[in-house]
């Protein structure tokens, strides 16, 4: 037999007796300390210590915890993870001194003190449990370059190779919207990464082409806070030719490339590829001159965006032990921070980033993402067009913020394509000549099964149906009867189930496609 007593009970009698055990005399307490150890089944040094010690007397008394983090702090959390762009706990925790100052600047957000503290104050991992409910609610080989003097001439830089560069060092790629169909002319997108700081440039191209490279690579220049020292890139003709290589030996560039078929060769601007530009731009296809202009747009605000008011984590140390590979990184902050932190820049560079951080409105940029996305949406599905997302002003835009989490996915580049219900028939009916005489049948004998159905057919009509097509009978009669109970019932049916079948009778047709054209 089972003596043993719960937990609640072992509380209640500590409770009771430390105060008369605390109060005793020598011998008293060996003979309450006799009873206590037998009816809890306790150590006795273990009971000794429970009944001489009143903090752990006073734990066992419920106590309500009380709550740090309220509603208050929840909302503008949420207001902050949304104004991010939805990052990480980690990249928002190391960017809400700054976007919340830049919130408060131009007047979008204004926190009482102590909630303002408590919003500072809180750790990543307290921002995932506070806003775990509200996240709750996207190799193809390149053609090998036939020109083996030109790769010869440019020296291979492997990723162990950097060894911690100066800022200008930058690695670049194509990303190709293509929509998954490779056929056909589409636009890319001509991304470039700084390795020291992750500042990343990004220009539409409206074909995989080298003069149009040089054009890019002219216009990113002319955006950069820094000067280009070096460009690496893969194996791609369109980086891989006398073009490129004289516009690097013009400027004084370090041209290198990546070793065949290894990606992990350009690792920075392969993690930016889907960090930067498919998530802001996504899967579909986009072609012509209108979307490299809406894209052009897109990456004016989205460089802000990013290299401004987007952390990003930077490695520190990797080493392996055995199949294990441990990483440590640096704290998450963004490249407009590393570059102010990094000696080689000039102070006057420093100041006009400064100025220019003070000047932008993090709700601004964002609002101005999100049209861009939507004018995307628009172009690459003509027949998909959310007729809901109209342009707001910023005070309404910054109002949704609280309670866009409940539609989930708010990026319009990221939701998923809205399939069209079908109406129309794939193939012959199958039952079209004998239908009227199916509901005579049906009529006359109301309980018949189609497996009954379908065994007189193919006696009165032999080889003319295949018993695969009992199934489609099945669900041709189950549909029948489902309107002629409705019916029967008399439930409100706009007055249409005359009508429906009607149709069935006259035209001797299927009753779900009957059905479907009748009440649309």
């Amino acid at each position: 037999m089972d003596r043993r007593i719960s937990r609640e009970t072992r509380k209640e009698l500590v409770k009771a007796v430390a105060d008369r055990y605390s109060l005793s005399s020598r011998s008293e307490k060996n003979k309450i300390l006799d009873e206590f150890v037998k009816t809890t089944e306790y150590h006795r040094k273990h009971a000794i210590r429970i009944l001489n010690d009143k903090q752990i007397v006073k734990a066992t008394e419920n106590t309500v915890s009380k709550r740090i983090y309220d509603d208050a702090v929840r909302e503008s959390l949420i207001i902050l993870w949304e104004a991010s762009d939805r990052i990480c706990s980690k990249r928002l925790k190391a960017i809400m001194p700054e976007l919340l100052a830049g919130m408060e600047r131009h007047g979008h957000l204004r926190l009482d003190l102590e909630v303002k503290n408590k919003v500072l104050k809180v750790s990543a991992a307290t921002i995932d449990r506070i806003l775990f409910k509200v996240r709750k609610h996207g190799k193809r080989k390149r053609r090998k370059n036939s020109n083996a003097t030109i790769k010869s001439r440019i020296p291979v830089r492997t990723f162990a190779d950097w060894n911690q560069p100066a800022p200008g060092y930058f690695e670049m790629d194509f990303v190709e919207h293509n929509g998954g169909k490779i056929g056909g002319s589409c636009v890319h997108t001509l991304a470039m990464t700084d390795i020291a700081t992750g500042w990343t440039e990004c220009v539409p191209v409206i074909a995989r082409q080298q003069t149009l490279v040089v054009e890019s690579l002219e216009v990113i220049k002319n955006q950069l806070p820094m000067k280009i020292l070096g460009i690496d890139t893969d194996n791609d003709s369109a980086f891989i030719n006398e073009t490129i290589m004289e516009y690097c030996d013009c400027h004084d560039i370090e041209f290198t490339r990546s070793r065949a078929y290894q990606k992990n060769d350009q690792a920075w601007i392969e993690q930016k590829n889907g960090a930067v530009v498919r998530r802001l731009v996504g899967y579909d296809r986009f072609e012509g001159l209108l979307a490299a202009r809406i894209l052009s747009r897109l990456y004016r605000v989205a460089r802000l965006h990013t290299n401004f008011y987007q952390p990003s984590y930077k490695l520190k140390h990797k080493s392996r032990e055995g199949a294990k590979v441990k990483k440590s990184y640096y704290p998450p902050t963004t490249p407009c921070k590393r570059l102010l932190e990094h000696p080689s820049i000039r102070d006057g560079v420093k100041q006009e980033l400064r100025n220019q951080l003070i000047e932008l409105d993090p709700i601004d940029l964002l609002k101005s993402l999100r049209e861009c996305q939507e004018a995307l949406v628009a172009l690459s599905r003509k027949n998909n067009i959310s007729a809901k997302n109209k342009s707001k002003s910023l005070d309404e835009f910054l109002d949704s913020l609280s309670s866009l989490w409940r539609d989930g996915e708010v990026r319009p580049t990221h939701r998923p394509h809205q399939k069209t219900t079908r109406h129309w028939r794939t193939r012959k009916d199958p039952f079209e000549t004998v239908w009227a005489k199916l509901l005579n049948w049906l009529e006359s004998e109301p309980d018949i099964t189609a497996k009954e159905l379908f065994e007189r057919l193919c006696v009165a009509h032999p080889g003319e149906f295949m018993p695969g097509q009992l199934r489609t009978l099945q669900r041709r009669v189950r549909d029948w009867r489902h309107i002629m109970a409705k019916k029967l019932v008399n439930l409100n049916y706009n007055g249409q189930h005359e009508e429906i079948i009607e149709n069935m009778d006259n035209g001797n047709r299927d009753p779900v496609l009957a059905k479907k054209n009748i009440l649309g």
